[in-house]
């Protein structure tokens, strides 16, 4: 079975990320670009609310079994609550197109982040798929952190170890929460930007 499985992974990994689609849509060090999105609830947010904050982005997809990885055991709700706990905005935003994998109502979202006690600031929906091509989305997770200067300060992997299986996370570098140490830190970020893996995003 671990056989099969890492044969999926590794099957999976080449058909999203061994077709040069770890290319870089926006630059760090560079502004990262402003966006209104609508969230589970009904409520508008702009990057731009949060000038001040550091901020993760979350490309998600509750389908993609890469997703589930940090899903399932509770590492990515675990990752939410620990960073928002320190001030940290976690937007969650989903590019699926409706009709695609991992496309749901709000009401279904809310459902879904209740029975897993997600937690991020907000769950935001891009069905048209415009902001996740201005940042160059492409896998779920695809992660990004904005410090509060509003600079894009890293993109890439959620963690160091391209797999959908959970009990390679604790033996994994989180290339997020190391990111959000150095900045906090007053350091440059180690590993600034690093190939995402996952599912495609299903524009």
């Amino acid at each position: 079975m671990k056989k099969l499985t890492a044969l999926m992974g590794a099957l999976v990994l080449a058909a999203v990320v061994g077709t040069g689609l770890a290319q870089a849509t926006v630059q760090n060090g560079a502004m990262a670009p402003d966006f209104t999105l609508k969230d589970s609830n009904g409520n508008t947010h702009s990057l731009s609310d949060f000038k001040g904050k550091y901020v993760v982005l979350e490309w998600v997809n509750f389908d993609c079994p890469f997703v589930k990885k940090h899903y399932v055991p509770g590492n990515m709700q675990a990752l939410q609550k620990d960073l928002t706990a320190k001030g940290v905005v976690w937007l969650s935003i989903n590019s699926s197109a409706p009709g695609k994998q991992g496309s749901y109502s709000p009401s279904e979202v809310n459902q879904i982040m209740e029975n897993s006690s997600a937690m991020p600031t907000a769950y935001l929906f891009d069905s048209d798929g415009k902001v996740g091509k201005q940042y160059g989305a492409k896998t779920t997770p695809h992660m990004f952190v904005v410090d509060p200067e509003g600079m894009l300060a890293y993109q890439g992997a959620i963690d160091s170890i391209p797999s959908f299986d959970s009990a390679d996370i604790p033996k994994a570098r989180n290339y997020v929460t190391a990111a959000i140490d150095n900045l906090m830190s007053g350091e440059p970020v180690a590993d600034a930007a690093t190939t995402p893996y996952g599912c495609s995003v299903k524009y």
